[in-house]
């Protein structure tokens, strides 16, 4: 055994290669046990009702505490506090490449109290930490900037060159949409990077009451920066999830959706929303699109919507095979579309999932829940595999995760850049529909001889009365002017899609549409 002294936070180091291996080992042997909540834990003092948000806020990391600042190294940590909404303790662990690992011990010394006074005494000294921040010399050298975010059930967030926060990844989804279960990670080793390091590697396990998990995440900052993850799964049976269930006060939900890979987003009104929110910007999203790289190379572009009713959730699903990739992306860019200036909507990251080696047959599912407002994380997008995960066998796989405000237009070089509805002026039941398809397309196409639309819909829902192709100089795109008449006494939202094409060659990805009658 090595005593460690770079900080008191640090004990005794153990000899103990972290590895992914290591952490499923962890990870099976708890997948053998009932799911432990470790709500509940927390002194009342934690608690939603006695430290809100403000007196949460109020208590603050003391950032020359940050793990491996004083020894200056390419990357810091900086921890949360528990309490508030986070009442599930994280254990936190570091390892270095030495082969040695060491708990990273919670202490109220690295918290200023100030603006909650008497909070400090009542804090235990096992509280364990609510997640941790990640710093790197990201935008500027000898500037330490906010890279990663990990806290909350699963949920992290990664950050490129320019960014801000806006969507959030996750480790998990489990039955999206359908009485959906959050798992955590509830353990965390963070390795400790060499001097020049360019790369952060983590590990983590996942836990809830249906599975548990093991995850390497290796992090390399960047224009986008990029998370190559790992993973394993091992699934509860039936009579162990049935009986955290019971201990939880909880129903039980069979399994329906394992959500790989999933992506967490917002979309509150866009250029495409019919019946805006009197607001006096003009948009308001994190993200406006799901994109979906399809093993056949065809990419289909569903622009986001807001189901009309409040909570109502609506799901989209997307059959496949093998997906090249999928994300939520924020392709408008231009300030002047939000005329936001405290949440920078323009600079939020879109984020894309690019599976390693070939996930099979299945989902990209797509969860749209009704809101009100900018404060509530209305969007999921993720990857169900049509044969879900068996209790007892191990379930690998992994991806890799860009974030960043640049790289969404490298997966579609045709690309459709707006979505724009409004009534036709003689006949209030039909929808103009216009569609701007931008791209290395446009110069290349003459005027004289103009690309071909081909829309199409469900039979028995409506059909296209008018499609006419025009260049628009202004957007710099090839602009679509459709005429959409619904069936009469249409109630159900219907699929709309469009392409370009020059005889027999797509030129553009595909749009997807669900239109809802109103």
């Amino acid at each position: 055994m090595v005593l460690v002294v770079i900080s008191v936070r640090l004990v005794a180091a153990e000899k103990q290669e972290v590895t992914l291996d290591y952490v499923a080992g962890l990870a099976e042997v708890r997948s053998r046990q009932v799911f432990k909540d470790l709500r509940g834990s927390l002194p009342d003092e934690l608690s939603v009702e006695n430290l809100n948000y403000d007196r949460y806020r109020g208590v603050r990391f003391i950032p020359e505490q940050a793990l491996w600042r004083k020894e200056e190294r390419p990357f810091w940590v900086e921890f949360f506090h528990p309490g508030y909404i986070y009442q599930e303790p994280v254990r936190m662990h570091e390892f270095t490449v030495e082969g040695y690992v060491q708990p990273v011990r919670f202490s109220p010394e690295f918290f200023d109290y100030a603006a909650v006074p008497g909070l400090r005494e009542k804090i235990p000294a096992d509280a364990g930490y609510a997640g941790f921040k990640v710093l790197h010399a990201l935008n500027a050298t000898g500037r330490m900037d906010e890279l990663a975010v990990f806290q909350g059930a699963s949920y992290f967030r990664l950050l490129g060159v320019g960014a801000r926060y806006g969507q959030s990844a996750r480790g998990l989804a489990i039955n999206a949409g359908e009485g959906e279960e959050f798992p955590l990670f509830t353990d965390f080793w963070l390795g400790k990077p060499q001097p020049g390091a360019a790369e952060l590697t983590l590990f983590a396990i996942l836990d809830s009451r249906s599975c548990t998990g093991a995850y390497r995440l290796v992090i390399r900052p960047g224009k986008s920066t990029v998370a190559e993850v790992d993973a394993v799964l091992f699934w509860r049976t039936e009579e162990l999830v049935r009986a955290a269930c019971e201990a939880q006060n909880v129903p039980f939900v069979p399994l329906k959706t394992a959500g790989l890979a999933p992506l967490t987003s917002m979309f509150w009104f866009g250029e495409n929303t019919e019946g805006k929110p009197d607001d006096y910007r003009s948009e308001v999203h994190d993200s406006d699109g799901l994109i979906i790289h399809l093993e056949n190379d065809e990419i289909v572009w569903r622009p986001l919507n807001n189901p009309d009713q409040h909570h109502l959730i609506r799901q989209s699903v997307f059959v496949a095979r093998n997906p090249k990739a999928f994300g939520l992306l924020q392709r408008d860019r231009e300030y002047l579309n939000y005329h936001e200036i405290s949440n920078l909507y323009h600079r939020t990251p879109s984020m894309i999932v690019r599976p390693k080696g070939e996930w099979g047959e299945g989902q990209v599912r797509l969860v749209e829940i009704g809101t009100v407002s900018e404060y509530e994380d209305n969007i999921v997008a993720l990857w169900n595999p049509v044969n879900l995960p068996k209790p007892g066998e191990p379930f690998r796989f992994g991806y890799t995760l860009e974030s960043g405000i640049d790289g969404e237009k490298a997966l579609s070089a045709n690309f459709v850049q707006g979505t724009r509805f409004g009534a036709d002026p003689a006949q209030s039941k039909v929808r103009d529909i216009v569609i701007d398809f931008a791209g290395d397309f446009v110069d290349a196409v003459t005027e004289a001889d103009p690309p071909v639309a081909v829309p199409s819909c469900p039979p028995g829902m409506g059909h296209f009365s008018k499609a006419i192709v025009l260049k628009n100089d202004f957007e710099k795109s090839w602009r679509v002017f459709l005429k959409f008449e619904p069936a009469p006494g249409l109630k159900e939202p219907v699929p709309l899609r469009c392409t370009l094409k020059k005889g027999e060659t797509v030129l553009t990805e595909t749009w997807d549409y669900l239109w809802n009658p109103r």
